[in-house]
């Protein structure tokens, strides 16, 4: 039998069911995952409180979770480029291959618009997983499938790529900011972050973080970051906060400079936008996961460096809503997944 966790409604965490099912069977250019672990997102906290603004998921008793990894146990006709063993983790949005985000994106989003990843067996398109370095474990794999590849997008499919020498402003310590340092580094970028707490911006100086900001400590910490770069302003920005931070963002980014929308973590709303982008002539790009493409660019980027995604906690596969409870106290630096 196939155990999984589904939402009875979409009325808080305490909604997520555990159930069982016949194991599936894939169909044609499909395959059968034995999925080992899945990693949690902020937006896996508001589609289960039916807050998320893209979209209130109408597929019934959803499966949660857009992340997660696992081995191909069984082909479908027709597949070509997986075999039985390959290790593969999911790509956020299934049938997105290339190019332009396409019209119908909601519908193809795990998690949101059809079922997720939170289950001991998948059946999922040959061109919905992609495989992943050797030297990953099934965990550190599940965490790649949305905060990796966002914090790659953001960086590195600018118009202007991140390059030596840059300065990337990266705000907090959640997944997509910790994959965003790790990447800059790689890069050979200098990495600015801000957090809350002393103890989450010393393990990111760890991690390599160059210069570290408290911004309860330093609430004007847009001017920190100015003159951390001698007024020029930051080159690029993961931008994760919303409108509560997307003001301070853009008064710390230079000239022609780069901030990628990435979420709204901190909430809030600044009418003073329009003017700040205009007389700065910043690019402002929204960051909605990636296409498969840039899945496999990715990839190579991990394989090359030998890069670990940097994981807070694993939780069994009972503890599910604890794992939920643990992402929503905010208590976490990197990623928080469940081992299945």
């Amino acid at each position: 039998m196939n155990q999984y966790y589904y939402l009875k409604d979409q009325s808080g965490i305490d909604a997520l069911t555990k159930a069982e099912q016949q194991i599936p069977k894939p169909g044609r250019a499909q395959v059968l995952i034995r999925v080992h672990a899945c990693s949690l997102n902020y937006r896996d906290l508001i589609v289960a409180n039916g807050t998320y603004s893209l979209a209130k998921s109408s597929v019934e008793k959803l499966i949660p979770l857009s992340d997660g990894a696992g081995e191909v146990i069984e082909l479908g006709e027709d597949v070509k480029n997986l075999k039985k063993g390959d290790r593969v983790y999911a790509t956020f949005f299934q049938s997105w291959q290339g190019g332009p985000l396409p019209p119908n994106f909601l519908d193809l989003a795990l998690g949101g618009g059809m079922h997720g990843m939170l289950t001991q067996y998948k059946v999922m398109d040959e061109d919905g997983v992609v495989k992943f370095s050797d030297h990953l474990s099934y965990e550190e794999a599940a965490t790649l499938g949305c905060a990796a590849v966002t914090a790659y997008n953001c960086l590195f499919k600018a118009p202007t790529p991140v390059k030596p020498g840059d300065d990337v402003l990266l705000l907090g310590t959640g997944g997509v900011s910790i994959f965003g340092l790790q990447f800059a580094k790689a890069a050979g970028a200098r990495a600015i972050i801000t957090s809350s707490s002393d103890s989450k911006l010393q393990f990111a100086q760890r991690l390599g973080a160059d210069e570290l900001i408290n911004y309860n400590k330093e609430p004007e910490w847009q001017n920190t970051v100015l003159k951390l770069t001698k007024n020029r302003g930051v080159d690029n920005v993961l931008e994760v906060g919303g409108g509560n931070t997307f003001g301070k963002s853009m008064q710390c980014t230079r000239v022609n400079g780069h901030i990628g929308v990435i979420g709204m973590v901190a909430g809030g709303e600044d009418k003073g936008l329009a003017m700040t982008i205009l007389q700065k002539s910043l690019l402002v790009r929204g960051i909605f996961v990636a296409s498969t493409d840039m899945y496999q660019e990715m990839n190579r980027l991990i394989q090359f460096h030998k890069l670990k995604p940097v994981i807070d906690k694993i939780f069994s596969f009972d503890e599910a809503p604890e794992a939920y409870k643990y992402l929503e106290s905010q208590k976490h630096v990197g990623k928080v997944v469940i081992k299945l």
